[in-house]
């Protein structure tokens, strides 16, 4: 009868686990065309909320 062969867990990354790496994240979008036409909505909807 064979055994079980067990698996060998691989070790951790150490630099994942590196503080500095932690100051990441999700980023803001660099999209020009899209911040300008979200900046023009919000621009237009104040002004007819104004009148």
């Amino acid at each position: 009868m064979k055994r079980a062969r067990r698996r060998r867990l691989k070790p951790r990354n150490p630099l994942a686990l590196d503080p500095l790496l932690g100051k990441g994240g999700a980023h803001q979008a660099k999209g020009k065309k899209a911040a300008r036409a979200r900046q023009k909505a919000r621009f237009l909807r104040d002004q007819r909320d104004l009148e």
